[in-house]
C-alpha cells in the first residue's frame, strides 16, 4: 500500500472529488481524516472507510474560518498522533452566467472557500510540517485556472490564484522539505456540474461540453483520486511546483 504510515486531512471530503480522494488513500493505507462543511455528509464517508476495513475520523468544519483549521489539526493529532498530506479540495463556485449578473455575496464566497481556505491552511500546518521536517499540501484548483471560458470569470480567477499560490508557496517551503502541488481537474460528475454548466445536467446539454474534451467524458472522483494518490505518495518525494491536469486533453 503507497500510503502506510501517513495521515491526510481531505477538505470537502463529504462527496464529490474529496469521498473518492478520501476512499482512496484509505485503500492505500492512509489515516484519513474526512472534513466537510456538512457534518453527516462527512461522517457517512468516515463510516464507509471504516466499513471497508480502513481508518477514519470525521471533522465538521468551515474551511474559510482559521478557528476550525485549528480544530481539525487537532483533531487529526489527537486520533492519529502525526499528519503529513492536507488535501484542499473544498471548494464552491457562482453559477455560469454573465459577469455582470454575479453579486457581491457570489464573490466573496467563492474566495473565500476556494482562496482564504488556503491561507488558513497554510497558517495552521506550515509550522506544523517545519517542526516535523515536511510533510506535502495538494491543492484542487481547475482547468478553469488554466484555459478560462465565459460565464464563470470569478470562479475562473479564483482557481488561477489557487495555481500560482501554489506554484509560490512550494518554491519557499522546499527547502524546508514541504511540498505542494495543485490537480486540475476537468468539469467533473459532482453536485456542482449543473453550476458549471449554468444550465440543466441534461444528455443534449453535456454534449456540447464535452464536445472540447479529447477523450470525450467528464472527469470522475477517482481519475483525480489517482493524481492525489500519485502527489501524496513517497514517489512523488522529488515533485512540487507541478500542476497536473486530469482533464481528458482539455487543456491541449
Amino acid at each position: 500500500m503507497r500510503l502506510t504510515g501517513k495521515t491526510a486531512i481531505v477538505t470537502g471530503g463529504g462527496s464529490g472529488f474529496g469521498e473518492g480522494i478520501a476512499k482512496t488513500y484509505a485503500r492505500e493505507g492512509a489515516n484519513v481524516v474526512v472534513n466537510d462543511l456538512n457534518g453527516p455528509a462527512a461522517e457517512r464517508v468516515a463510516s464507509e472507510i471504516a466499513l471497508a476495513g480502513g481508518k477514519a475520523i470525521a471533522v465538521t468544519g468551515d474551511v474559510t474560518r482559521s478557528d476550525d483549521w485549528t480544530r481539525l489539526r487537532e483533531a487529526a493529532l489527537e486520533d492519529f498522533g502525526s499528519v503529513q498530506v492536507v488535501v484542499n479540495n473544498a471548494g464552491t463556485t457562482h453559477r455560469n452566467k454573465p459577469v455582470l449578473e454575479v453579486t457581491e455575496a457570489e464573490f466573496d464566497r467563492v474566495y473565500a472557500v476556494n482562496v482564504k481556505s488556503l491561507y488558513w491552511s497554510v497558517q495552521a500546518f506550515v509550522p506544523y510540517f517545519r517542526e516535523q521536517g515536511g510533510g506535502v499540501f495538494i491543492n484542487i484548483a481547475s482547468t478553469a485556472g488554466v484555459r478560462p471560458r465565459p460565464g464563470l470569470v470569478w470562479y475562473n480567477g479564483s482557481k488561477g490564484a489557487v495555481i500560482v499560490a501554489s506554484k509560490a508557496l512550494a518554491a519557499e517551503l522546499g527547502p524546508e522539505r514541504i511540498r505542494v502541488n495543485c490537480v486540475n481537474p476537468v468539469m467533473g460528475e459532482t453536485g456542482l456540474l449543473s453550476e458549471f454548466m449554468g444550465v440543466e445536467d441534461t444528455p443534449e446539454n453535456r454534449k456540447r461540453f464535452l464536445a472540447g474534451i479529447p477523450l470525450g467524458r467528464l472527469s470522475t472522483p477517482q481519475d483525480v483520486a489517482n493524481a492525489c494518490l500519485y502527489l501524496a505518495s513517497d514517489e512523488a518525494e522529488f515533485i512540487t511546483g507541478v500542476c497536473l491536469e486530469v482533464d481528458g486533453g482539455r487543456c491541449v
